[in-house]
C-alpha cells in the first residue's frame, strides 16, 4: 500500500516538474529566437544535450550562425561560456591550461601555480575543431568524459555542468585533421545545420543588416539544468523499448540480424553500446521536452540519426556506391521491428 502510494506521489511530481520546466523551455526558446531565425530542430537538438549532459559536434556551412547560436543559448541559461579557436599550431596546454612560475615579491620565494585554461567553463565551444592535430584534440578527451583535467600529474575538477559544443566545417578540407574515433564516440550526437528557408533568409537580413545590437534575457540557471537533468533520468521507458534502442544499435554492427546481409560489406564498424546508452539518453530528453513522462519508440527513432550518424563508419564500397551514413540509418530503422 505505502509503496504504490509514493509510486505515485513520484509521478505526481515528475509531472509537476514537467510542467515547471515547459515553462522555462518556451522562456528559453522565445529568447534565443531574438537572435536565431529558424533552426527549431537544431535548437532543440542542442537543449537535449544541454539537458542529458551529452557534448555536440555542430556541422554546418560557414554562416550558418553556428557560433551564434552557441553562445546566445549560453547567456539564456546564464552559464559560463568559453571560445576555444582551434587552428593548426594550438597546443593542448591552450585549452587546459599551465602551471607558471611565480615570485612572492615580499620572500623571493618562487612557486608554481596553475594558470586554468578556457576549459573551465560550462559551456566551451570549440569552434572549427577538425582544424588542430589529433594530439591538441584529444586534451578534450579527459575533460568530456570525466569533466576533469591533469596537468602536470595534478589533478583538476571541472565544475557541473559542462558540455563541449564543437563545430566543424563539411566542405573544406585543406588544413584539417579527420577527429579521431574514440573523440568522436564521446559526442553524444552530431548535429546538421542546414541553410535557411528563402523566407527564413529575408528575415535574417532584415533584422542584422539593421546593426542593432539584440537583448537577450537569462532565463535560467544551472540548478535549472541540473533539475532537468535529474527529472529526465526518471522518466519511464519500457523495456520493450529498451530492447528496441539495442536491436536497432546492434544492427549497426550485425545488419544480418534484422534481414539486411547486403550493409555488412557497406559497414566498416558499427556504433558502440555507448551509443545505446546515449539514444535511451536522448529519447528521454525528446519525450521531456514534449511534456512527457514516459518514452515511446518516436522518441527513439527521433534521435536515431543524431546519435548514430558518426558512429556508423562506412567502407569505400559504400562510398563508390554513393551510400552514406543517413541511408545506412534509415534502412535500419525500417527493418528493426517497432514494439
Amino acid at each position: 500500500m505505502s509503496i504504490a502510494v509514493t509510486e505515485q506521489l513520484d509521478v505526481v511530481e515528475l509531472k509537476k516538474r514537467i510542467e515547471r520546466f515547459q515553462q522555462v523551455q518556451d522562456e528559453i526558446l522565445r529568447e534565443v529566437r531574438k537572435v536565431i531565425v529558424g533552426q527549431d530542430e537544431v535548437l532543440e537538438q542542442i537543449l537535449i544535450s544541454l539537458f542529458v549532459g551529452g557534448h555536440c559536434l555542430i556541422t554546418g556551412m560557414p554562416g550558418t550562425a553556428k557560433t551564434l547560436m552557441v553562445r546566445t543559448i549560453a547567456q539564456t541559461l546564464g552559464l559560463v561560456f568559453k571560445r576555444i579557436q582551434f587552428t593548426p599550431d594550438l597546443m593542448p596546454s591552450d585549452i587546459t591550461g599551465t602551471d607558471i612560475i611565480e615570485e612572492d615579491p615580499a620572500t623571493g620565494r618562487r612557486t608554481w601555480t596553475f594558470v586554468p585554461g578556457p576549459i573551465f567553463a560550462n559551456v566551451l565551444l570549440a569552434d572549427e575543431i577538425n582544424r588542430t592535430p589529433p594530439k591538441t584534440q584529444s586534451a578534450l578527451l579527459e575533460a568530456m568524459q570525466e569533466l576533469s583535467c591533469t596537468v602536470r600529474g595534478n589533478h583538476y575538477q571541472i565544475a557541473r555542468p559542462f558540455f563541449v559544443l564543437a563545430t566543424q566545417n563539411p566542405i573544406e578540407f585543406e588544413g584539417t585533421y579527420p577527429l579521431p574515433e574514440a573523440q568522436l564516440d564521446r559526442f553524444m550526437l552530431k548535429i546538421r545545420v542546414d541553410y535557411p528557408s528563402r523566407d527564413e533568409e529575408r528575415e535574417i537580413v532584415d533584422r542584422m543588416a539593421a546593426g542593432r545590437p539584440i537583448e537577450v534575457q537569462r532565463v535560467a540557471d544551472a540548478n535549472d539544468i541540473l533539475a532537468a537533468r535529474a527529472a529526465i533520468a526518471e522518466l519511464f521507458i519500457d523495456q520493450k523499448v529498451v530492447d528496441y534502442v539495442v536491436d536497432v544499435v546492434r544492427a549497426t554492427r550485425e545488419p544480418g540480424s534484422v534481414g539486411l546481409p547486403e550493409l555488412r560489406s557497406h559497414i566498416a564498424f558499427g556504433a558502440s553500446p555507448r551509443a545505446s546508452i546515449f539514444l535511451v539518453q536522448a529519447a528521454r530528453a525528446h519525450a521531456y521536452l514534449r511534456g512527457r513522462s514516459y518514452v515511446v519508440p518516436e522518441d527513439v527513432k527521433a534521435m536515431a540519426y543524431d546519435v548514430l550518424r558518426h558512429r556508423v563508419l562506412l567502407t569505400f564500397e559504400a562510398e563508390a556506391e554513393d551510400m552514406d551514413a543517413e541511408r545506412v540509418i534509415g534502412r535500419i530503422l525500417e527493418a528493426v521491428t517497432v514494439p
